[in-house]
């Protein structure tokens, strides 16, 4: 019933992270919307000039909810600045992001904004381009080789492991269990967890595979009656959380909240006490930094993250318009976003914890 730790755990500890075989969650299928086309410059009218371009797939099919929830932050933050810079959204399918690409560098664009999703950002990287000053929204796998100018901000699980990790060695726990799913996704937050839980000089925590049986969940929670650990962390989907949480008992239990794209109340009551990392945009809306930022209903929670991605990322725009930065540290609707030295945006959310059918900050929980 408790299969795979071994290999697991090996597998975490010596990769540290696992290269990725999808996309983010926060770019995972949607159903797209519908997004009018720009209306094209008649042929005898030079190009204006464009402070910022975006590129987005917003005539994806599956894609296309995802960049018009980005599109809709990015503008609204735009809406809000003084600055007032000058806008052009470059739409594209899930086979045209070079062409929107280059149409986009075509303009003189001081920044270009994209692409969104990974596979894309991974085309855009390995070509040769003289780029501007350039902010694609995932995550890259590697920066060495691609052009000087390229950043990344990213809504990934892996920041939310690594501060899971500290979290936990700050609370002074010893004895560590994961409670994984064999998923891409999770690998990563594993690895990423692991890698900052071993560097940290943590031991090797006890791993169980996730299996949604009766039998293996009564076994789970005789695992934790007999090794009592001081904290654990929930690797697993939405789903799968909501099952196994009700089965470790007192334990203090963490994950991502980028797992959980619907969380209902029903959902939040199975999940009572379990810590996440989430963004703040979502755990303190009313805080000071978001008072003229406009809030947008969605009716899913990946949306809303992503709409806060858009919103963050018109800030990081706005810095690379006057060049590459030396720093840059704000606290963003994503979380805390410090640029790191190898031109990637770190981003750290905050702790929430699920509380009597509620979401509430975990430091003011109490």
């Amino acid at each position: 019933m408790l299969m795979g730790a071994t290999l697991l755990l090996a597998a975490a500890f010596s990769a540290a992270q696992t290269p990725p075989a999808s996309n983010d969650p926060a770019t995972a299928p949607i159903r797209a919307g519908t997004e009018p086309a720009p209306v094209p410059e008649p042929a005898d009218k030079p190009a204006p000039e464009v402070d910022v371009a975006i590129v987005l797939p917003l005539e994806s099919a599956q894609y296309g909810r995802a960049a018009e929830a980005v599109r809709a932050g990015f503008m609204a933050a735009a809406e809000a600045s003084a600055t007032r810079p000058r806008i052009r959204v470059f739409p594209h399918g899930d086979d045209g992001v070079l062409t929107a690409f280059e149409a986009a560098r075509a303009t003189g664009a001081k920044v270009i904004v994209g692409p969104l999703v990974r596979d894309d950002v991974r085309t855009v990287a390995s070509l040769s381009l003289d780029l501007p000053m350039t902010l694609v929204l995932n995550q890259l796998d590697e920066l060495a080789g691609t052009p000087s100018t390229l950043y990344s901000l990213a809504l990934g699980v892996e920041g939310d492991g690594r501060l899971i990790a500290r979290r936990m060695r700050t609370d002074n726990a010893q004895a560590i269990a994961v409670v994984n799913a064999d998923t891409p996704l999770m690998k990563r937050l594993v690895g990423a967890f692991a890698a900052e839980w071993s560097q940290g000089g943590g031991a090797v925590p006890g791993v169980y595979d996730f299996v949604a049986t009766p039998e293996a969940l009564v076994t789970l929670r005789r695992a934790f009656v007999r090794q009592r650990p001081d904290a654990a962390l929930l690797a697993l989907d939405g789903s799968s959380a909501t099952l196994a949480k009700p089965y470790l008992g007192t334990t203090r239990t963490y994950a991502s909240g980028l797992v959980f794209e619907r969380v209902t109340p029903a959902v939040m009551r199975d999940l009572d006490g379990l810590v996440i990392v989430e963004i703040p945009w979502l755990v303190t809306p009313q805080a000071a930094q978001f008072a003229n930022l406009p809030r947008k209903e969605f009716g899913s929670i990946a949306l809303t993250r992503l709409y806060a991605l858009g919103l963050d990322a018109f800030r990081v725009a706005q810095t690379l318009r006057e060049g590459a930065p030396e720093r840059l540290n704000f606290e963003g609707a994503t979380g805390q976003v410090t640029l790191g030295e190898d031109r990637q945006f770190q981003r750290e959310g905050v702790f929430a914890v699920f509380r009597a059918g509620q979401l509430a900050p975990l430091d003011r929980a109490r």
